[in-house]
């Protein structure tokens, strides 16, 4: 068995309960610090640590009483040296410019860490989409399609699906650009229904490339699944498809959480048996016979922590009293680089949501491929295709892990910037 992984990261100004860093600054604190450890050009990591472009757009609605309500929207566009630029939209109160550019960065890595040629984005409205009804949902979200018309498109900037948002967003808002484009363009978006060009497996392949990532580190740590204790924070679609893919694997899901709190048996749960948020939100509680809050989920005494709901979730409050042996992200940056710093001292490996739940990307990759050529693939296909593609990007970063003596979110970061940097120095700075 290879040794755990062990150089500690620089602790973040404030490791304890001071405030947590926002996504723009770790993104730019694990660049920093992963540039350290390659022979990149110093000016390409300066580069890397700006986007693009940012778009700020406002967002007129005509609210089912006939009032006129006014949104901001934002797309960050991070990198596109490898390829069109690729990322999320969400709709959440707390969407921020600086939240969105940070995302950006996070998914310009993770394309690079999967080869894939997309380079990174990220946006979103400042909205709660649970005060919308539908037919506002939808006009709000053909209206920003508009807003973005020039700003997106299936050979410069393809959005997905991402908090607050789903497959129907999707169509929505390739229906409304197609209109204005005056044919039919299926690549503009990804995360669609199969019926209108989206992928079969799309939705459920962010949880199953965590469970895939999770099965290659529990037999990298000699854990192997059958019987391995598995606590999952967040039951939504990543959270409940990894959950059950590991429970049918045989490892031991003793814990799925939701805002309201965590079901927990250590005897296991029948993750089949509770519903998903898409399935029925908020019902993880209402579930269960025993329940513990969230925070006591982060400590439970498991083999496998899967933190898939939130990001911070793990900070340098609360990362003394993990108790697991293995961390595997399943939400977008869960784990505060104070947190980082003392789980790596720890000997507790991390395995980076720039790998693990990379799925969504590649299976994204796998749709935009179908649109352009107008020829579905089978959900088997799809699944050979992304396991057989999580494997090589697990194989990738563990070389560097096992080569460097790093953490495998350096290692991650030391792949995704090779990668990078080589697309920058071949391709130059114009003019």
């Amino acid at each position: 068995m290879a040794s755990n992984v062990n150089s500690r990261p620089e602790p973040a100004e404030e490791p304890g309960d001071g405030p947590v860093e926002s996504a723009l600054d770790t993104a730019r604190r694990q660049l920093t610090r992963a540039a350290a450890g390659t022979d990149i050009d110093p000016n390409i990591v300066e580069r890397l640590r700006h986007p693009t472009h940012v778009h700020r757009v406002t967002v007129p609605l005509k609210r089912d009483d006939g009032s006129v309500e006014v949104f901001t929207g934002y797309r960050a566009q991070h990198d596109s040296v490898r390829g069109p630029y690729k990322g999320g939209l969400r709709y959440h109160p707390g969407v921020t410019e600086e939240e969105c550019i940070g995302l950006s960065m996070w998914m310009t890595w993770k394309c690079a860490v999967m080869d894939i040629p997309f380079g990174g984005a990220k946006g979103g409205l400042v909205v709660n989409p649970k005060r919308l009804s539908d037919s506002e949902r939808e006009r709000l979200t053909r209206r920003f399609a508009q807003e973005l018309r020039d700003t997106v498109g299936p050979n410069s900037d393809i959005p997905a699906p991402d908090m607050g948002t789903d497959s129907q967003t999707m169509a929505w808002f390739m229906d409304a650009y197609s209109m204005q484009e005056g044919e039919t363009q299926p690549g503009v978006v990804t995360g669609k229904p199969p019926v209108v060009g989206g992928s079969f497996g799309r939705e459920e392949a962010p949880g199953r490339s965590v469970a895939l990532v999770t099965r290659e580190a529990c037999d990298y740590y000699d854990f192997g699944l059958d019987g391995t204790t598995v606590a999952v924070q967040g039951f939504g679609s990543v959270g409940a498809n990894a959950a059950r893919l590991l429970d049918e694997w045989g490892a031991t899901v003793v814990a799925v959480s939701d805002v309201n709190g965590a079901a927990y048996d250590p005897d296991g749960i029948e993750t089949a048996a509770v519903p998903s948020h898409e399935e029925e939100p908020e019902a993880v509680t209402r579930y269960a016979d025993d329940c513990i809050s969230n925070e006591d989920l982060l400590t439970l005494d498991v083999d496998v922590l899967v933190p898939a709901a939130v990001g911070n979730a793990l900070t340098g409050a609360n990362a003394d009293d993990v108790r697991a042996s293995l961390v595997v992200e399943g939400a977008n940056g869960p784990t505060t680089a104070s947190a980082d710093a003392i789980l790596a001292e720890r000997d507790v490996p991390v395995i980076p949501d720039i790998l693990a739940n990379a799925g969504g990307v590649t299976v994204s990759y796998f749709e935009w491929l179908q649109d352009i050529n107008r020829r579905q693939w089978s959900l088997e296909r799809v699944n050979d295709e992304l396991e057989a593609g999580m494997l090589d990007a697990w194989n990738d970063v563990r070389e560097e892990v096992e080569d460097r003596d790093v953490t495998w979110r350096d290692a991650a970061y030391v792949v995704a910037l090779s990668r990078i940097g080589e697309a920058h120095r071949v391709r130059g700075l114009w003019p």
